[in-house]
């Protein structure tokens, strides 16, 4: 009988400390040849997605010329990119350089959080771009007074709100299950749906839940992003000028190409039935819109755009000059 307490004591003191000490991140990448490159293709991936938004923030910020409400919302598009790539990668290759997989339990409730919030706010925001294209393209007109100050502050703020909370709820939740068995989530990043594998209660009421959230959050911008563009494209056929019409197309190519990359990915990973989803695919696609992305976007907005162009061929000429003095 004593022999059995003491064993219950113990299994009872290593369940407390498998709930507080944390998680192990498995990773992505192990140490073969093959992955040491794709490792490095992600860090200089995640080089220039840093250099790139960091540039493009600083452009959109310094030049009167870009403080229009579609470079606005194109800033709030880097910083909200800046965020998840530096939410995400810099952990995961901390743990592969180091050795070093584990995250604490607070830890991994931050960045599941941040991942959801800035996930959902980046497709939140791309969709109400959609709208921004139609107003220029449709009503031209009447753009400045339909897209005011006050009005650009309002979807931004809205699309960071509505994406903060999202995050929020989901990480609380999410953290508030026990987690008393396995402590290793194969993931490279703490994913929620990755956590819920490993809680020791019932989850499917949240996941079905979760599930609901993820059609709503991405379905809704995408559905706001499909319309405007149906409209874009009726406006564009009943122009008179052809070149006026390609002008309109042109502009809004870049947005309808980042739409894919983000869209494609996101659906892939949370529109899903669990039956389908497999660990090493979602790590795979992840990539794609944690990393990729936010290293694309810059590069389609700022290489397709002349006004962008502008802005880094006076910054650059500026900074010849000064050094020649």
């Amino acid at each position: 009988m004593h022999l059995m307490t003491v064993n219950n004591r113990a299994m009872g003191m290593w369940l407390n400390e498998s709930c507080t000490d944390g998680f192990i991140l498995l990773g992505i990448f192990s140490h073969s040849t093959a992955d040491l490159a794709h490792f490095s293709v992600v860090m200089v991936v995640f080089s220039v997605a840093l250099c790139g938004n960091v540039l493009l923030l600083t452009l959109i910020s310094i030049d009167a010329r870009l403080h229009t409400p579609m470079y606005f919302f194109l800033s709030q598009l880097s910083l909200m990119d800046l965020m998840l790539v530096c939410t995400s990668v810099p952990k995961m290759a901390a743990s592969f350089l180091s050795g070093r997989k584990t995250i604490s339990f607070v830890g991994c409730g931050m960045q599941a959080g941040l991942l959801v919030s800035l996930v959902g706010s980046e497709g939140l925001l791309l969709g109400l771009m959609a709208y921004d294209r139609y107003v220029a393209i449709s009503h031209p007109l009447h753009y400045s007074t339909r897209m005011s100050q006050r009005v650009c502050l309002q979807i931004a703020g809205s699309s960071w709100a509505f994406g903060m909370l999202d995050g929020l709820i989901q990480m609380v939740v999410a953290m508030s299950f026990p987690y008393c068995g396995s402590r290793f989530v194969d993931h490279f990043f703490c994913e929620v749906p990755a956590l819920l594998k490993l809680a020791c209660a019932d989850t499917s009421l949240f996941e079905t839940l979760l599930f609901a959230c993820c059609v709503f959050m991405l379905l809704l911008p995408f559905s706001i992003i499909v319309a405007s563009y149906v409209r874009i494209l009726g406006a564009v056929l009943h122009m008179h000028s052809a070149q006026a019409g390609k002008r309109a197309l042109a502009t809004c190519s870049s947005h309808m190409t980042a739409v894919s990359l983000f869209y494609g990915a996101a659906m892939f990973i949370y529109l899903r039935p669990r039956r389908y989803r497999t660990p090493s695919h979602d790590k795979v696609v992840s990539i794609f819109y944690t990393v990729l992305s936010p290293m694309l976007n810059p590069l389609i907005y700022s290489l397709r755009n002349r006004d962008v162009m502008g802005a880094l061929k006076k910054g650059l000429d500026c900074c010849k000059s000064s050094s020649q003095q």
